[in-house]
């Protein structure tokens, strides 16, 4: 029997690794309506078939693979899959998404999902081809880098296979580790780790099927328009022209880039690693993901010295800054390097470089000492002890054995008082932003649902002057203040709209850098385009009415999993370098983070209790979530 929307595969794959079974299920309607897919599809499963107080690499967590109804459709920006599981490295949700032709290839396979729980007797991984799917040995890839895995399986399966796997850090249980797929990475929260407990060495997938659409002509031809509206914008244009790059010179001028451990937010260095110097001396060519024309991964080529050769991928504003100028380094080579050495064992390079910068602090004022690191002098600037620790973390050797904990982990086995110099929340290396001179992203820091994160809510109306973006979005009743980085009024609505929006996008998988969170300077894309597109991709009755519903429900169910887990108000917080700590420089210069006032705010406009953030029945039965407020009033998680 047909599903009963198009654009879905309508089918999720169950894998059980401990039994060595396979079993392709009907995907339900109803979770199609309420959750839409990916991230959605990711945060239900989660809920329902991970109990509470369970281990991370426990076999019965889940680890899940899913795509949207936009997937494989040609939809612009909507190449990305989402992969989620209970996080090794928080203890809470946990979840990440990555671009490229996996996600497209899942749908013309005719798959929404997949979902594995248990752990197999020895290293394996799936195949899935059309209706055929088996568990095979890996055997041959076990051990090897990403770009090895995929090389050997597309050897064994074909060139238009699509591989997505974790390397030697997923395997050796580094808390931070990922899965690639193409050099490109579902990075944070540690997923390659539980990938890698359950001896899942990759997914590789082939699809020959086509995509069925409730209004083909109509589809297409809003697709059309949105491209040309993309095309014809400022900020998208430069985006394509040096992919996140160009953000290092930005953010460095207006002291929102970390250095030296969050020490400060500026560093004179900041050309010297930046998008201008990226295209000009270091770029090949452009490469896109499956349906995107923005084409914003630039391959490169180190052209002399002992990093010479080429390299599949430019590193993304984040790795420029956590291997970078976080650790004091501005070689661009050595990042480069050190980009590659990450994306082949499967780390995420934010907490690679954030823990490193954590400990080379911590080395600094005398708390790790040589004793600790088996001789290895940490000291800023020091590239050889960067590629030192990289391997080591990796391989889980040495001083990188304590660090591929992640840094709160590892300061609460040092101790003596290394724990007020990580810069987390929740567990979570934050991101490369410096919350007090863009007050938004120190709240959005705050409250992630899979710890310190930018992704979640990614406020980028206040980064720089964007009047015209946020009158066009939001009216001009929110100027001057939400325009001004610095001024805290408005920024916790921004912040509630930009999770729920970005539910969505995680949802239907598309890429927030172009045009969604940081939008056209039409407004658009925002929930009446997404709900149009929806409703031309699936025949799914929607407006954007329903489709921001949805994306709440998304955040409130992520919400509800943590308080499950014991996350309250007391955890949505910052280290007291953001909260103490005026900024040093630049524009934020004696600026501090008010975070308990925008909390207070954020609360209220989400309908959540203000004294412990959890949320009330009522919140809960608005969103169709009346089992989630049984389970969590017999738990006695609910405000009294």
């Amino acid at each position: 029997m047909a599903f009963k929307f198009k654009g879905y595969g309508g089918k999720i794959i169950r894998v059980d690794l401990g039994r060595e079974k396979t079993v392709s299920q009907p995907l339900s309607s109803d979770m199609a309506k309420k959750f839409l897919g990916g991230n959605g599809f990711v945060t239900k499963i989660l809920w329902d078939e991970v109990k509470p107080g369970l281990d991370p690499f426990d076999p019965e967590n889940r680890l899940i693979f899913a795509i949207g109804p936009l997937s494989g459709t040609g939809w612009p920006q909507a190449g990305r899959f989402e992969v989620g599981a209970k996080s090794p490295l928080t203890g809470i949700y946990g979840d990440a998404s990555c671009c490229g032709h996996w996600a497209s290839e899942l749908k013309f396979a005719g798959y929404d999902a997949i979902v594995f729980q248990g752990r197999a007797s020895k290293p394996v991984y799936l195949w899935v081809d059309d209706d055929k799917v088996e568990l095979k040995d890996a055997k041959d890839v076990w051990g090897k880098t990403t770009s090895e895995t995929e090389k050997i399986l597309r050897e064994q399966h074909g060139k238009d296979v699509q591989v997505a796997s974790c390397g030697p850090a997923g395997e050796n249980l580094v808390r931070f580790a990922g899965i690639l797929h193409q050099r490109r990475a579902a990075a944070r929260s540690g997923i390659g780790a539980v990938m890698g407990s359950k001896k899942l060495k990759a997914v590789a997938v082939h699809g020959s099927k086509d995509v069925a659409l409730a209004d083909p002509e109509g589809f297409y031809k809003f697709s059309r328009e949105i491209i040309e509206l993309y095309k014809r914008d400022k900020f998208i244009e430069s985006r394509a022209k040096y992919g996140t790059p160009i953000l290092v010179e930005l953010m460095n001028e207006i002291a929102r880039w970390p250095v030296k451990n969050f020490q400060t937010g500026y560093t004179p260095h900041a050309k010297e690693i930046g998008g201008e110097r990226i295209r000009e001396e270091y770029r090949i060519k452009d490469r896109a993901s499956f349906g995107c024309w923005a084409r914003c991964e630039k391959p490169l080529m180190v052209k002399q010295g002992p990093y010479r050769r080429i390299y599949a991928k430019q590193p993304e504003y984040e790795s420029l800054s956590a291997l970078g100028a976080r650790n004091w380094i501005h070689n661009l080579d050595v990042i480069i390097y050190a980009n590659e050495l990450c994306d082949e064992y499967g780390m995420d390079t934010i907490s690679t470089g954030g823990t490193i910068s954590w400990a080379i602090e911590c080395y600094e004022k005398g708390i790790i000492t040589k004793e600790d690191t088996g001789g290895l002098i940490l000291s800023w600037g020091n590239t050889e002890t960067l590629i030192e620790l990289i391997n080591k973390i990796a391989k889980r050797e040495g001083f990188g054995n304590l660090l591929a904990e992640g840094s709160l982990r590892a300061s609460k086995k040092i101790g003596k008082g290394s724990e007020k110099y990580v810069m987390h929340v929740k567990g979570m290396e934050i991101a490369a932003q410096d919350g007090r001179a863009q007050k938004s992203m120190g709240l959005a820091h705050a409250t992630s649902s899979r710890g310190a994160d930018h992704l979640k809510a990614f406020p980028l109306l206040d980064e720089v002057v964007m009047n015209e973006y946020i009158v066009a979005r939001y009216g001009r009743e929110y100027l001057p203040e939400m325009a001004n980085r610095l001024d805290i009024k408005h920024k916790p609505f921004e912040v509630k709209d930009g999770e729920e929006l970005c539910a969505l996008c995680d949802s239907l998988l598309l890429c927030k850098s172009a045009g969604t969170s940081l939008p056209l300077f039409t407004g658009a894309v925002y929930y009446p385009e997404m709900a149009k597109a929806v409703k031309l991709a699936t025949g799914m009755n929607i407006d954007a009415s329903g489709m921001r519903t949805i994306g709440e429900r998304i955040v409130n169910l992520q919400r509800a999993f943590n308080i499950r887990e014991g996350i309250s108000r007391k955890d949505d917080t910052l280290p007291s370098r953001f909260t103490e700590e005026p900024a040093p420089e630049g524009p934020p210069k004696g600026h501090v983070v008010e975070l308990e006032q925008l909390l207070d705010e954020y609360y209220k406009l989400r309908g959540w209790d203000k004294e412990t953030g959890l949320i009330p029945r009522k919140k809960l039965e608005a969103l169709d979530l009346k089992d989630v407020a049984d389970s969590l009033e017999a738990m006695g998680k609910l405000p009294r």
